[in-house]
């Protein structure tokens, strides 16, 4: 199995079970949105909240041609960094892109890009 899709299969595992740990209800759903083709993962929840409408990103990962695994978001308090990790997914081919570049390069066992 190649890198990408070895990526590809724990992503949509993690992101799958995010997503059952927040289920929809009368007021807002929870939707999964997986694009293997272009290797894009989001959680996120619609809905309403009274007169409020609601439109919250939980996850959003990237997987780039190079295999490299890009955390976009993670408003989880999950550590989705090191879930992908344990799941096998070497932590040099993990971007965490919620933090500036300069941020990145002060954790150097992730990757910076």
């Amino acid at each position: 199995m190649d890198k990408i899709t070895k990526h590809r299969n724990i992503i949509r595992t993690v992101v799958s079970e995010i997503a059952e740990m927040t289920p929809s209800d009368k007021n807002s759903e929870t939707q999964l949105i997986m694009d293997d083709e272009r290797g894009h993962y989001v959680l996120f929840s619609i809905g309403w909240q009274d007169i409020l409408r609601e439109y919250l990103p939980f996850v959003h990962i990237d997987i780039k041609p190079d295999g490299k695994v890009w955390i976009q978001h993670d408003g989880t308090d999950l550590k989705i960094a090191l879930w992908l990790v344990d799941k096998g997914i070497a932590k040099q081919d993990i971007v965490l892109a919620f933090q500036s570049r300069n941020r990145r390069k002060l954790l150097p066992e992730f990757a910076v890009d």
